[in-house]
């Protein structure tokens, strides 16, 4: 039992999941150049399907409960922000992580 509910606390993998979240959106779209005036729609549905089958495949296989998930979208969150990507960017993009991740782990 005690093992149990340790393993619910337990942030390894999120951790690990979450900074390479970071670190794949870095590579792909980089902080400045969400301000230049053309960033191509492709570059962003790109990402966008490569971080989403990613975030699927995680919480398919892992299952993270609502702690996991709420320390998943904090790290991703702070990760972006310390980059320096805009606010309203961070927000919605961790608003839209830690939505996927639900459903994908209830479904």
């Amino acid at each position: 039992m005690r093992l149990a509910v340790l393993g619910w606390f337990s942030t390894t993998e999120v951790d690990r999941f979450a900074d390479s979240l970071v670190a794949e959106m870095m590579k792909r779209v980089p902080p400045n150049s969400l301000s230049e005036v053309r960033t191509p729609a492709k570059r962003f549905a790109r990402m966008t399907d490569v971080l989403s089958d990613q975030v699927r495949a995680f919480a398919r296989t892992r299952r993270p409960n609502f702690y996991k998930r709420a320390r998943l979208g904090n790290r991703v969150k702070w990760g972006l922000k310390d980059a320096g990507y805009p606010e309203a960017f961070v927000d919605a993009f961790t608003t839209e992580l830690v939505t996927l991740v639900t459903v994908a782990a209830k479904g």
